[in-house]
């Protein structure tokens, strides 16, 4: 009985499941800004890199994929002419909102750096 209740301890101190997972899927670089621009709205490809300086087209469309796979995008494809592709949060997508600015206001107040955008210009 004594190894049982250590064991349950040990499982005790280990991380939340539900955390490992967000943080697999939303901890990838990239990933995170993708979803606070579509919470705003939806975008189509070209505006979601706009958005999001820095990312190359193909790591947009991976995270778009595995944002897709997990179930938090749609991707609409309007028939055009031109032919463009838009991407809409899903429902459960658009629940990550409260927790998405909840992280913001506590970096705001607890990471060094601040958002260059919001800066008063001297």
């Amino acid at each position: 009985m004594a190894v049982e209740q250590v064991h349950e301890t040990e499982a005790c101190k280990r991380v939340n499941g539900g955390i490992t997972r967000v943080f697999q899927l939303l901890g990838k670089r990239w990933t995170g800004p993708i979803v606070a621009v579509l919470v705003e709205q939806p975008a189509y490809f070209a505006d979601l890199r706009r958005a999001i300086p820095g990312i190359s087209e193909r790591m947009l469309s991976d995270r778009l994929t595995e944002l897709g796979a997990a179930g938090l995008v749609i991707r609409e494809v309007d028939e055009g002419p031109p032919l463009r592709v838009a991407y809409r949060l899903t429902e459960s997508g658009a629940a990550l909102e409260p927790a998405l600015k909840e992280l913001g206001r506590w970096a705001d107040t607890h990471l060094p750096g601040g958002d260059p955008c919001k800066e008063e210009v001297r």
